[in-house]
């Protein structure tokens, strides 16, 4: 890619799903003032314009066409960000489990991160930037000034998202989230194209034992004794 990206202040977050990345990343955001690049969400955009339009996970040709030609856009609110698909509100259908499947599925295929490649990185400004995602350390921003990657245990992680579904009334079967947070690590650390792994550099957090607060701190910490 030929465009200059800013790097001096950019904070790559990485981790494996439900490790708790979009809580640190609105903390490190509203300390900061510095918005927020949920890459994953575009993932899941993706995936959920597939799902739409009943394009199969196999079909990659379509997929890679579907990212490219994606018309989405973010809305920040008082609860956080919206997001738009095709002018409708999709914020709660991309955050469902079927749609976190598809999008890891999405995700395995060349073309697809190709063509998302690019508009990740041209988020980078001047003014900030807190990146979110599962390849921001290793091959969306490689020369970021801190990389931080959160890991959980998938059971910690399931009880997590468990916890979360049952306060919203969604009944569901917390074996299931093991099994499908354990088959979505596989299909991402295995991956030929921009595998799930920490950046050399990166800052390795193990979440599985920690509060929120216990791992804010530590982000906390780091984030200001590389921007102060």
């Amino acid at each position: 890619m030929s465009q200059t990206i800013s790097i001096d202040k950019l904070i790559t977050v990485d981790g494996p799903s439900g490790v708790g990345k979009g809580t640190i990343c609105l903390l490190l955001s509203h300390q900061l003032n510095w918005p927020i690049l949920d890459s994953g969400a575009l993932y899941r955009l993706t995936a959920c314009a597939a799902m739409s339009d009943g394009t199969q996970e196999n079909d990659h040709e379509t997929l890679e066409r579907t990212a490219i030609e994606l018309d989405v856009r973010f809305e920040s609110g008082d609860n956080g960000l919206r997001y738009f698909l095709r002018n409708e509100d999709v914020s709660e259908k991309i955050r469902e489990e079927a749609t976190g499947n598809m999008a890891s599925k999405v995700a395995t295929v060349e073309g697809v991160r190709a063509a998302l490649l690019d508009k990740q990185r041209s988020l980078a400004t001047d003014t900030g930037l807190i990146a979110d995602g599962r390849d921001m350390g290793t091959v969306v921003f490689p020369d970021a000034p801190l990389k931080i990657y959160l890991t959980a245990s998938a059971e910690e992680r399931a009880e997590r998202r468990f916890k979360q579904l049952k306060d919203k009334g969604i009944d569901v079967n917390i074996r299931d989230l093991v099994a499908d947070l354990t088959a979505r690590d596989e299909r991402d650390t295995n991956r030929k194209v921009a595998p799930l792994k920490p950046a050399e550099d990166a800052v390795v957090i193990d979440t599985t034992e920690l509060s929120v607060a216990e791992v804010e701190a530590q982000v906390l910490e780091l984030a200001q004794q590389r921007f102060s």
